[in-house]
């Protein structure tokens, strides 16, 4: 959990993180204590709550969650704003990631000449893969969230991205965490998964701007930008031109910048 408090709209507060227990209950008990440290006592006018989906479609409960299993059908909304005493947004983390990267982040580029529109694409390779799509910085409009780690690159046998390029992917197939995996040959591989996968998101959702973020990607080792570039440009055959592909810069603090971005667009749409 990171969580930290915003007094201005616009920047926040030394952040507080602490890890995030399996069990629903423990969960929320140690997220009343990281809240009250971070609060100290001041009133808070609303919170934004980034976390692994997905939901159901009013956002109030998380549901077929396989990371966090305790937690699915239980009264998250509700519980954490019992502990925050205001109204609680929960919305997927990635998405949050993605649009402090958009805003505040490697995305923050102005649109294209002769448009009034920047779409971007923010995609995390970590122990899982998320992802979401943003119009100038602004989470496009969903059911049920975006899903596209869970594309089925596989279809014989209905294996999907996630499955091949994650991180616990990865360790289920050589026995040990990513981070002790040196084999180049093996994240050359893992280099040219993704970017088919990349591929078919390009495609779909046609951005000017992909943004990679995740421990797969920044950390050591990591599947290297370049080598998925290179890869996407083997494979493109449709496009006159690939959209910017970067590395995402707001290490592990994403989260808070867009958290306080949605925050803000909410109040405009108002």
């Amino acid at each position: 959990m990171r969580l930290a408090l915003s007094k201005d709209g616009e920047s926040f507060d030394e952040p507080k993180v602490v890890p995030t227990p399996k069990n629903f209950n423990e969960a929320i008990k140690a997220f009343k204590e990281a809240f009250d440290e971070v609060a100290k006592g001041e009133s808070v006018e609303k919170a934004v709550g980034g976390m692994r989906g997905p939901f159901n479609n009013k956002k109030t409960i998380m549901v077929n969650s396989s990371m966090l299993p305790d937690w699915n059908d239980k009264p998250l909304k509700e519980e954490m704003e019992k502990v925050v005493g205001a109204p609680v947004i929960i919305e997927n983390d990635t998405a949050l990631v993605g649009m402090g990267e958009m805003l505040s982040g490697a995305g923050k580029l102005a649109p294209p000449a002769g448009r009034g529109t920047r779409i971007g694409v923010y995609i995390t390779v970590s122990t899982g893969v998320g992802g979401a799509r943003y119009h100038n910085g602004v989470l496009d409009e969903n059911r049920f969230g975006f899903e596209p780690g869970h594309q089925v690159i596989d279809f014989k046998n209905n294996i999907s991205l996630e499955d091949l390029v994650s991180g616990t992917a990865l360790e289920k197939r050589e026995g040990k965490k990513a981070y002790e995996v040196t084999d180049p040959a093996i994240w050359d591989e893992l280099a040219k998964t993704l970017a088919y996968g990349l591929y078919n998101t390009i495609l779909h959702w046609s951005p000017d701007v992909v943004v990679l973020g995740g421990s797969m990607i920044v950390g050591d080792p990591a599947i290297e930008v370049e080598l998925i570039e290179k890869y996407l440009k083997e494979i493109n055959t449709k496009f006159p031109e690939l959209p910017e592909i970067k590395k995402a810069e707001l290490e592990d603090f994403g989260g808070l910048y867009g958290a306080i971005a949605f925050i803000k667009q909410q109040k405009e749409l108002k």
